[in-house]
């Protein structure tokens, strides 16, 4: 067992869990990830594996079929499964977004119909805020849902789909006309059913082609263009309107927690593959590990994992407990993705002219890293959170 990114206090059942995942990415994520990546193909094997696993299901309450597992157990899966190849965990992220807003914020009758089929798999979930214009400002969205009797028409086009062709629900956000002053109450979020695949896929909808990327290969990302989209009333997530907001983002701290533990994945196994080969490089005499150069550098970067876990894990614990972690996430998420970014690039340099190779592994985590700063909130806007949740609690009394 490795000495690094270990979680104190989890349960026999975590660990069991953690400890099959572990032995299917090693098995049957790395030694395929480079072939698969290189080719942009989608991982369906290794899918279909996850499906077999239970894992589409991890935190889907039993009831409905699932193992009913924490936000903690999951982000320490998605640890492991990044550290094979982050274009798989991507798969299931955004899937367990939406399955934690049904779960959160669904009708009874919503809850029933889509989360057992999403603890199987057969339901695969993607979600949809960002726009071509829009950046950050979400409460800036376009893409609007009028009402027509017991039905709204959806117009309008979405961007970075995750899953976009490969899910069959999408959960919406669009602008409705509530008549609310502040702009975010005027948002709605639509859990959109529709077939897999891309084109016109239903009358109004077209999921155009995969977006062609410099990393995060595999899975894909896409557009999604409403054009007279009928949709109706009972498919409005807790059927009420306007609360799509806040629904989004506790959605977003979800993935927040996820994309801090993709980050931990990334970096973890860059410190593997460089600790590695610094102990099989020579250079004057000696195994590169021996230079005092690169010994610190190893010392740097496994210092580096372990704080980006530990705090991805308070995070996620802070979630569990059912206190806000709008900061912590936002802490976790920070950190995480600027140090992934960091002991990737130190693991290239430690490989030197072999790190530019696409024989190595390295030469894909160095693309796939920078989409973590970007992904689920720049750094930016993490600091904005941060200060803006500190400021909160630390107001002065002058």
């Amino acid at each position: 067992m490795a000495r690094l990114a270990q979680t104190a206090g989890l349960t026999d059942v975590q660990r069991e869990i953690l400890a099959t995942v572990r032995d299917f990415v090693d098995k049957e994520i790395i030694p395929h990830a480079q072939a698969l990546e290189h080719a942009d193909s989608y991982p369906a094997d290794i899918v279909d594996g996850m499906k077999e696993m239970g894992l589409f299901g991890l935190t889907i309450p039993e009831s409905y079929g699932g193992l009913g597992e924490s936000l903690l157990t999951y982000a320490l899966v998605v640890e492991q499964i990044a550290r094979g190849w982050m274009s798989v965990s991507g798969v299931i992220n955004t899937h367990f977004i939406v399955a934690h807003m049904i779960k959160q914020h669904g009708t009874d009758a919503q809850q029933d119909h889509f989360l057992p089929k999403m603890a199987t798999g057969e339901i695969r979930g993607s979600f949809s805020m960002s726009e071509p214009d829009l950046g950050s400002d979400v409460a800036a969205i376009k893409t609007r849902a009028k009402r027509d009797g017991d039905s709204y028409v959806i117009d309008g086009a979405k961007m970075w789909l995750t899953n976009g062709g490969s899910s069959n629900l999408i959960a919406l956000l669009v602008r409705t006309d509530e008549g609310a002053d502040k702009p975010h109450q005027n948002l709605t979020a639509f859990l959109v059913e529709k077939p897999e695949g891309f084109g016109e896929v239903a009358p109004g909808l077209t999921i155009p082609g995969k977006i062609d990327k410099m990393g995060y290969k595999g899975v894909d990302t896409t557009e999604a263009v409403f054009d007279g989209y009928r949709i109706g009333s009972d498919k409005i997530l807790g059927e009420a309107p306007g609360r799509g907001f806040a629904q989004m983002m506790d959605g977003v701290e979800v993935g927040r927690v996820n994309v801090a533990a993709r980050a931990c994945g990334i970096s973890i196994r860059a410190f593997e593959l460089a600790v590695e080969y610094a102990q099989q490089r020579r250079t004057f005499g000696k195994p590169i590990a021996e230079h005092q150069a690169i010994a610190f550098k190893l010392a740097e970067m496994a210092t580096k994992v372990e704080a980006a876990h530990l705090m991805m894990v308070n995070a996620a614990r802070l979630k569990d407990s059912g206190e806000r972690n709008d900061v912590e996430a936002g802490m976790a998420k920070l950190l995480a993705s600027e140090y992934c970014a960091e002991v990737t690039q130190e693991a290239f340099r430690i490989h030197g002219g072999y790190g530019y190779s696409k024989e190595y592994e390295i030469e894909r985590l160095m693309r796939e890293a920078p989409f973590l700063l970007i992904g689920e909130g720049t750094s930016e806007i993490q600091k904005t959170i941060i200060s803006r949740g500190l400021l909160r609690e630390y107001r002065s009394r002058g």
